[in-house]
Parts: structure tokens; C-alpha cells; sequence
């Protein structure tokens, strides 16, 4: 997938808040050490009322429940990553096989494969607890209620930052028609999912292909959405003329990588202009480039997804180049960097 330099493709305690100033979800600020020593650099973000030591998140469905990763990433130096996708009942998910290679990308239909939420917080959320760095678990249903019934299990346990809704569910009792791609759907479900979640960050994680992704990104704003994640991977398909068959298990599957960048990084910039909470990029982050990329155009975080599959270590490895990219540009914080491509160009 390339490499990961400047430039090129190839629990400890908690946080007080300051004076004067009242964090609803001020026990999930972790202690950070943004600052390194030696430069200065700030590498922290904050995304609402998360602190974040650094902008890089591994992205759900890439890295498991996060302890499968834990031999081969220091799971402690990444901003914080996104569990696997967690529904009210256990899923099996797609048949095999559920990964294909496409030019500059990849295709994916695991079918939200999953234990379900008793057996998630029951057996694989303790694992979690040793590491300090922000826990983010991706919910999902196929109605309103499996979204609330989640939610509303994964408040009785510890060790949760936050939580990210999967709007790209088909809704079963509307016909299939999925939640966020419709205004109304997507008011309905955040709307429901912000009144359970009353003590952790909701962020909302936006598709791609929608008409008008500003209006789908405030309406989620506006019902309660702390942050928002743009986008999920892009529907698409491959075949194999010979056999007249899809190289997936599945017809179809989501199309992810760095093919998907150029329209990702347009879908944030046009996100970032509609709201005011934060955004976090994804979409074919590869490299400290990439990140910049994004942060560019108005994104405060991004997150890792298909490059762990070739390197398990990508997450890692970017963070321990985000200092050279700062100092290369002669900044000290990304805020020095937030957002100038659309202050500069309109």
C-alpha cells in the first residue's frame, strides 16, 4: 500500500476539566502526551469532548475488537481505534470470500460478521480496559430499536469512549431503505441513539453516495451527533468474465483504499463547510500526507482502514511520522493547519 513517509504514496487518571467549564463526558478524557519534548510538536486533537493524544483512529472493520492487533500494535500510541461493528444479535456474516484486490483499492463484504453485544462486552470489551488510548465501538441494526438496544447495553459497561452509529443499515420496516440516506431516517435513528446515550460522544458515520451529504451531516448535527465520520466505503462490484461469477462471496461489496481518497477528501471538505462539530476523515489514508490532506480541508482527526490489512503496523507507524510532518510545515498544533485549504479558497 506504500509507504508511510512525509511527501510520498507508496489507564491512568483522567483529565480535569478547566475552571469554569463543564465537560458532560469529562471521565472519558484520557491522559495524553501529546507534546513531544524535543520539538514541541502537539500531535493532540480534540474531538468534542474527547482528547485525543494524536489524529490517527484505527477504523472499524479493519481491526477487529482491537485486542486481535495488540502483538503487532503498540495500541497505546494511536489517537484511539473503532471496534468491529456490534448489532443486538449475533451475526455470521457473508460467505467467503469476503476481501478482494482492486486496482488502487480494495473490496470488502464481511456482512457485519459479529459476536453480538452481550458476548462483546461480556468476553472481548475487558480485554480492552489495559490500554490507554479511546475505545469507539461502531453500532449498528436494521431498526431503530437495535440501534437503542445496543446502546443502551453498552451504557452499563466501563471502558467505552464513545460510540459510532452505522447509518448505512438497510431499515427493514421502511423497505430496505437505508438510514442515511434519507433526512428523515437520519433524524429519526441519531435522534433515538443520542436520548440512549446519555453518558458517552455519539459520532455518526455518514455514506457516501447521498444527494446532499451537507444537509444528511446537519441533520445529524442537529439532533445530537457530537462528531461525524465521512464516509463509509462506496458500493461497487467485481466479476470474473470467465466464470461469469463476482470475485466475492457476495454480488457486491464495499469499495475502500486509496482509490476512494479523491472523493472522500471532497465529501469532508463539503461536511466541514455544513457543521460546526468535528469531522474525522476516512477514506485511503496511507501516509502523513494523507492525514494532512484532510486536516486541510476541515477534518480535526482521520482514521486507518484498508492499509492495516497489508500492514497491520500502518496506524503506528503514520503516528510516528505526524512530528516531521509538522515541523516540515513549520507548525506546532494541527489547528495551525485546520481547515486552510477552505479559508484560502472559499
Amino acid at each position: 500500500m506504500g509507504s508511510t513517509s512525509f511527501g510520498h504514496r507508496k489507564s491512568t487518571g483522567w483529565w480535569p476539566d478547566p475552571p469554569g467549564i463543564t465537560n458532560p463526558f469529562a471521565a472519558f478524557v484520557l491522559p495524553f502526551s501529546g507534546v513531544n519534548p524535543s520539538n514541541r510538536v502537539d500531535l493532540s486533537v480534540q474531538v468534542g469532548a474527547l482528547r485525543l493524544s494524536n489524529p490517527i483512529i484505527a477504523a472499524s472493520g479493519t481491526f477487529g475488537y482491537g485486542w486481535e492487533f495488540a502483538r503487532l500494535v503498540d495500541l497505546n500510541r494511536l489517537g484511539g481505534f473503532v471496534t468491529k461493528g456490534i448489532s443486538l444479535q449475533p451475526i455470521e456474516g457473508a460467505p467467503a470470500p469476503r476481501l478482494c484486490d482492486t486496482p488502487a483499492g480494495m473490496l470488502n463484504a464481511v456482512g457485519l460478521q459479529n459476536v453480538g453485544v452481550e458476548v462483546f462486552v461480556k468476553d472481548k470489551l475487558p480485554l480492552l480496559r489495559k490500554y490507554n488510548t479511546h475505545v469507539i465501538v461502531n453500532v449498528f441494526g436494521v431498526c431503530q430499536e437495535d440501534y437503542v438496544g445496543v446502546i443502551e447495553r453498552l451504557e452499563e459497561a466501563e471502558g467505552i469512549s464513545a460510540y459510532e452509529l452505522n447509518i448505512s443499515c438497510p431499515n427493514v420496516k421502511k423497505g430496505g431503505m437505508q438510514f442515511g440516506s434519507d433526512p428523515a431516517l437520519v433524524e429519526e435513528v441519531v435522534g433515538a441513539a443520542r436520548k440512549a446515550a446519555r453518558n458517552r460522544p455519539l459520532w455518526v458515520k455518514l455514506m457516501p453516495l447521498v444527494t446532499d451529504i451537507g444537509l444528511i451531516a446537519k441533520t445529524a448535527e442537529g439532533v445530537g451527533a457530537d462528531a461525524l465520520t465521512v464516509a463509509n466505503t462506496f458500493p461497487a462490484m467485481a466479476i470474473d468474465f470467465r466464470t461469469q461469477k463476482s470475485r466475492l462471496g457476495n454480488q457486491t461489496g464495499g469499495l475502500s483504499g486509496p482509490a476512494i481518497k479523491p472523493i472522500t477528501l471532497r465529501l469532508v471538505w463539503e461536511v466541514s463547510k455544513s457543521v460546526k462539530i468535528p469531522v474525522i476523515g476516512l477514506g485511503g489514508v496511507e501516509t502523513v500526507s494523507d492525514v494532512l490532506d484532510y486536516v486541510s480541508v476541515g477534518a480535526t482527526a482521520v482514521q486507518v482502514g484498508t492499509a492495516s490489512f497489508s500492514d497491520p503496523k500502518a496506524s503506528e507507524a503514520i503516528v510516528k511520522g505526524l512530528d516531521k510532518g509538522l515541523n516540515e510545515l513549520k507548525m506546532f498544533t494541527f489547528n495551525e493547519l485546520k481547515g486552510n485549504f477552505s479559508r484560502e479558497n472559499g
